[in-house]
């Protein structure tokens, strides 16, 4: 039987374990800052160890870098004490949605996501602050109680951290923004799965320096493509000396090799095949291509001469013998007789009397005779085509609140059609600065329009609205409030409008400490005054729906399956995706409701370590389920 972590993953530890598998030698003990002693990696044996060279000194080296970027490694390998904790009154259909809205700061919420949620996510999109010089997005190494905030200007999230705004006369304006991003994205690559990707949202602020943040965490070899975003026509005028009317969308893999598009079919009747074949029908229409090529190299076996009408030889580049002047032909010998027998090559005179050999492009066949689905690939630049433009997100909000209380959202139409070029049918779609939540209403959107099954993840800071605006006006203390009322909204109409039975509901969770007290980390710091007050290693406020969710998270069970919860002689137990999970945390546990639960044979069980109604209960918990459940796995609390 072991006891739960509670606490999210320590990257660092399990780096250095597989390190240390690796190559033992470079395993050095040390002092941490309580003095203990710990494992830590002797970089210098390391370097050795993975160079042919003696490795003596630095070298220059290609490498991005910047002051606090080993600050913003620590910050992503670090672990977090910190929980979600369920919001049931703000949810909407809790028991039946996989939809799911968390509200925090999303740098701790994406440590707690990365055991559930480890290689699940196959779509991030994210429209990160753009480093304007307005942007509240940095949090202060502090905490600012009520009062002492009323006395000073700034803003706070619902946990009183205090965030500042990162002004261009900050004299670590781009190194700040950098540190904020790359822990960040860092995590979010862990959550890919190996076909997955991740789209961010940009403009010339930093566009050059994502670039490069991208390439040190995704690599540069998946990279895809610069989304260029027409989002204005003309209007506006934010520049000082060009009217900017574009934004960037960087899209990268977490393994291009596995990335499929979700390319659309090309129309093989718009004229494009502009030629019909009486003896083929059958292959659709075709066009012409010629079969010589002067920029693939000369191969001698393909420079070979092809009998034209008038029974003359063919060569490469109209020659009339053959030699090397570097054309040459595309398909071999015993291909190109393969396609005059069956009709795919054409030999006919040019404006200049010579004679060209073409190869039958079909819209139906491949040059194998093959039947295929012609597609088009998607563009590098959004809007120019599609007209979608960022006046209509205004739009879209006000139709919602009759004004648009969000600053700069981004239209449902630009996320539709990002979702839309991959197979995404019924995958989980994660968000980690949701704004005003377009994301999640275009979620709703496209389920509605091609009959997916999609789901969301949204993570938004409750960032405090600002008291002059129209949303506190209207009662909105805080971007999430906004960003959840608009899903409430968007649901709604869409419903009314569509009738469409989707999934209108969400979860929501809120990032609070952890429900565990202090001790339950470090029981070595316990004193016998502090045992003659401790009742509980866990928090009074807390309740057994939080205690759950903790435990959902490190078991790595995702925080929208099922929950049911029953009650088995006098006490609440929970039941997480049927069998998957059963939690008990009441008190008094005793053998009888333990035979009832090992009953049910459940993947894993929990009870609280100190509940059991006497010791022996406490002892015969792991002897019950060796007898009737024994590949049950049991964790306490």
């Amino acid at each position: 039987m072991e006891k739960l972590k509670m606490r999210s993953r320590d990257s660092t530890k399990e780096n250095i374990e597989q390190i240390g598998n690796l190559f033992p030698n470079v395993i050095i003990e040390v002092k941490d800052e309580k003095g203990d002693i710990t494992h830590a990696i002797d970089f210098e044996l390391l370097k050795q160890e993975l160079s042919s060279e003696i490795v003596e000194g630095s070298k220059e080296r290609y490498q991005l870098t910047w002051p606090g970027k080993r600050e913003a490694v620590l910050m992503a390998n670090t672990p977090t004490n910190k929980t979600l904790r369920p919001v049931k009154e703000d949810s909407l259909n809790w028991e039946d949605t996989q939809n799911i809205y968390i509200e925090g700061d999303n740098l701790e919420v994406l440590k707690l996501l990365q055991e559930t949620y480890l290689n699940k996510i196959k779509f991030i999109y994210i429209d990160p602050p753009y480093n304007t010089g307005k942007d509240f997005i940095y949090k202060d190494k502090f905490v600012l109680d009520k009062d002492e905030y009323a006395k000073k200007i700034g803003q706070i999230d619902r946990e009183g951290n205090r965030l500042f705004q990162n002004t261009e006369y900050n004299g670590r304006y781009h190194s700040d923004w950098l540190t904020m991003i790359y822990p960040r994205l860092k995590l979010a690559r862990n959550l890919l799965s190996e076909d997955g990707v991740i789209l961010i949202s940009i403009d010339d602020n930093e566009e050059y320096n994502l670039r490069r943040i991208c390439n040190d965490i995704f690599g540069e070899r998946n990279f895809i493509t610069n989304f260029i975003w027409r989002k204005s026509k003309g209007s506006g005028n934010d520049s000082k000396y060009i009217m900017v009317e574009t934004e960037y969308i960087l899209l990268y893999a977490k393994n291009i090799e596995n990335v499929k598009f979700n390319n659309q079919p090309v129309d093989i009747d718009d004229g494009k095949f502009k030629y019909k074949d009486e003896y083929y029908k059958e292959r659709g229409g075709y066009n012409l291509e010629k079969l010589d090529r002067g920029s693939k190299g000369y191969v001698e076996s393909l420079d070979f001469g092809i009998e034209a009408p008038d029974g003359t030889l063919v060569f490469p580049n109209n020659r009339s013998r053959q030699f090397n002047d570097g054309w040459r032909w595309m398909w071999s010998k015993a291909k190109v007789e393969w396609g005059i027998k069956n009709g795919y090559i054409v030999v006919k005179k040019g404006q200049d009397g010579k004679w060209n050999v073409y190869n039958k492009v079909y819209a139906k066949v491949d040059n194998e005779g093959n039947k295929i689905t012609r597609t088009k690939l998607y563009r590098n630049h959004i809007g120019f085509e599609e007209n979608i433009l960022n006046i209509q997100a205004n739009f879209e909000m006000k139709r919602l609140f009759s004004k648009a209380y969000f600053s700069f959202p981004k239209p449902t139409t630009l996320l539709k059609h990002l979702m839309s070029m991959f197979y995404l049918n019924d995958e989980i779609i994660l968000d980690f600065f949701s704004g005003s939540a377009t994301t999640a209403h275009a979620v709703m959107e496209l389920n509605v329009e091609d009959g997916g099954n999609r789901k969301y993840i949204m993570v938004q800071l409750p960032e405090a609205c600002d008291e002059k605006s129209e949303a506190y006006k209207a009662g909105f203390k805080d971007i999430a409030e906004i960003g959840k009322e608009r899903i409430h909204r968007a649901g709604k109409k869409i419903k009314e409008e569509t009738g469409a039975e989707i999934d209108y509901g969400f979860r929501v969770y809120r990032v609070d400490s952890s429900n565990m007290k202090d001790v339950y980390y470090r029981p070595d710091e316990l004193n016998q005054d502090m045992l003659d007050q401790l009742e509980s290693n866990i928090k009074e406020d807390r309740t057994s729906l939080d205690l759950l969710t903790q435990v959902m998270l490190e078991a790595g069970l995702e925080l929208s399956l099922p929950i049911e919860t029953k009650e088995l002689y006098g006490k609440e137990v929970h039941f997480v995706a049927g069998d998957s999970l059963v939690a008990c945390f009441d008190e008094d546990v005793d053998d009888e409701l333990v035979k009832e639960i090992a009953k049910i044979k459940p993947l894993k069980v929990v009870f609280r370590d100190n509940f059991f109604k006497s010791c022996p209960d406490r002892i015969n918990l792991e002897e019950i389920f060796k007898a009737i459940s024994p590949s049950t796995e049991i964790k306490v609390l």
